[in-house]
C-alpha cells in the first residue's frame, strides 16, 4: 500500500468517538425487550397494551422494574401526591415512558425530562410503539 492510498481518518470519526453512556446494557436490554413487544404486536394498539406487554417481557428478561410507579411532587419540603405515575421504572435506575401516538411531540420529552429530574435518575426512554419501526419511535434521554 503506497501513501497515496492510506486512509487518513479525522479526528472526529464516527469510529474514535465513543458510545455515549445512555447505550449502557440496562438501556439496550429493555429496548430489546421493546422490540420484541412492537415485533408481535405492531402498532395501532393502546399505550396501555404496550405498557403491560413490555412489563412482562422485560420480568421474563429478568429485570426488575416498577409499573404505574408513584411520583410525588416535593413541595416546600412536603411529599404531594399529585397523580404523577412513572410508566415503567427499570432497576431503580431508568424511567420508561410508553407511548402510542401518532407523532412524538416536545411535550412527551418535557414530560420525561420532568419525571427524570423529580425522581433524580439520570437516563431516560420515550418509546413510541404507534411507528412502522421501533427504531424511529425511540428517544433516550440523559440528564
Amino acid at each position: 500500500m503506497g501513501e497515496q492510498d492510506t486512509i487518513h481518518r479525522p479526528a472526529f470519526s464516527p469510529e474514535r468517538i465513543a458510545r455515549p453512556p445512555l447505550d449502557d446494557a440496562l438501556t439496550e436490554r429493555v429496548i430489546g425487550a421493546a422490540i420484541e413487544v412492537h415485533r408481535h404486536l405492531g402498532p395501532g394498539l393502546l399505550e396501555s397494551a404496550y405498557e403491560e406487554c413490555l412489563c412482562w417481557e422485560l420480568k421474563e428478561r429478568g429485570i426488575a422494574l416498577a409499573r404505574q410507579a408513584p411520583l410525588p411532587v416535593i413541595y416546600k419540603g412536603v411529599r404531594l401526591d399529585v397523580g404523577y405515575r412513572i410508566d415503567v421504572f427499570v432497576e431503580e435506575a431508568l424511567i420508561v415512558e410508553v407511548k402510542a401516538v401518532e407523532v412524538l411531540m416536545p411535550v412527551h420529552d418535557a414530560q420525561l425530562l420532568t419525571y427524570m429530574k423529580l425522581k433524580g435518575v439520570k437516563k431516560g426512554l420515550l418509546l413510541n410503539f404507534h411507528v412502522a419501526l421501533l427504531r424511529d419511535g425511540i428517544r433516550r434521554r440523559l440528564l
